[in-house]
């Protein structure tokens, strides 16, 4: 088997989970958050800074590498680990979000879909079994199912529709995947109605995934919804396999995923907001460009060892951002990617302790949510 998930803890007090997944590029210790490294490349960072502060594995997208460099490319290098000089673990989405938010620019059969490429207008068609097998050639150890993820809202007529499709193009994903050092992941879907979302579960675990994604939520729904959709989602998901909820990576929301089973996490909003001058801190959120971090000589965040955090101050970041220098950029990515990394390490301990509540209302308290 490519990839195997061993359950190590249950929380007495929640839903939270330890667990260990293997790979053929190594084994990571879950609940876990994968920075995104949409096109080959997590933002403004390498992949030794990336080891430095130990991310145990990265996402890369499917659909933007299928564009550009292009499949053959990446495949004539060895795959997408030796492409980009990375040598953990890596998942790559099917590419099925990027297509169904072009809106407009693609159309949706039972085939697949035909879309616009949002770099040149040229037109390609995407099925399950083009997304599989893009996703064969990039050789990531994680791959998923191409899959259709209804937009937010949506009524519950057009949302059954997108599921009932998710399914058959999951069970065709099965059929086109072919190998062995792969593991191929089923995503949930169902919007946010509890029947179509147990039935997805039911349906996908019926065909027997090693892993299941739960889809098409943090899509612009209120976050007490998606907690909502999760409490009644997971439990249809099998224990012994791993559950990954797509999209999320603000600190709540992992925090409140990992209550409620989930295992791994993936999101662009930490790199983002870093190269929009914000940075995430054990005291909430800190916009780097305001004029108070003027004569700060304080680091972003006291209580992080990051290398930002060990070298710099608030002030020089300030100027950096000011003076529109790249560094900046990336010393402010590193900090964000650390937080985040350092937050799941200390979620995994709060489990191992059995003290999760705890640790989520001293994180909130201290954050600033209410």
């Amino acid at each position: 088997m490519a990839v195997s998930f061993q359950l190590i803890k249950e929380c007495k007090r929640t839903k939270a989970r330890l667990g260990r997944l293997k790979t053929p590029h190594g084994v990571m210790e879950t609940p876990v958050f994968m920075p995104v490294g949409t096109q080959a490349t997590v933002k403004a960072m390498t992949p030794a800074e990336l080891r430095e502060m130990n991310a145990e594995i990265i996402l890369s997208n499917t659909y933007h590498l299928y564009l550009r460099p292009g499949i053959d490319l990446i495949r004539e290098a060895g795959g997408l680990h030796r492409f980009m000089n990375w040598d953990r673990p890596m998942l790559t989405d099917s590419g099925g979000f990027q297509v169904f938010s072009l809106g407009p620019l693609r159309k949706i059969t039972e085939d697949g879909v035909t879309f616009k490429s949002h770099i040149d207008g040229s037109t390609h068609f995407m099925s399950p079994e083009v997304a599989t097998e893009v996703q064969m050639g990039l050789g990531a150890d994680i791959i998923m199912a191409f899959d259709e993820c209804a937009p937010y809202p949506s009524t519950w007529e057009y949302t059954e529709a997108a599921l009932e499709r998710t399914t058959r193009w999951a069970a065709r994903c099965q059929e086109a995947h072919k190998r062995d050092d792969q593991a191929l992941f089923g995503i949930v879907q169902g919007g946010m109605y509890r029947d179509l979302r147990e039935r997805s579960a039911r349906e996908l675990v019926a065909l027997g995934f090693p892993g299941y994604a739960i889809g098409g939520l943090s899509v612009g729904e209120p976050k007490p919804l998606m907690y909502e959709v999760l409490d009644y989602t997971v439990p249809c998901l099998p224990a012994d396999k791993p559950r990954y909820l797509m999209g999320v990576g603000s600190p709540d929301c992992l925090i409140e995923g990992v209550i409620r089973g989930v295992d791994m996490f993936d999101c662009v909003l930490p790199t983002r907001i870093a190269r929009n001058g914000t940075a995430m801190t054990s005291r909430g959120k800190v916009v780097i460009k305001n004029a108070d971090n003027t004569r700060d000589f304080r680091p972003l965040d006291e209580e992080c060892s990051c290398y930002t955090c060990r070298n710099y101050t608030r002030a020089y970041i300030r100027h950096l951002f000011k003076a529109e220098e790249i560094l900046g950029l990336r010393l402010m990515t590193i900090h964000n990617l650390h937080f985040l990394v350092t937050l799941m390490k200390n979620i995994r301990q709060a489990i191992a302790q059995d003290r999760l509540p705890e640790y989520r209302d001293e994180f909130f308290v201290k954050y600033g949510y209410e």
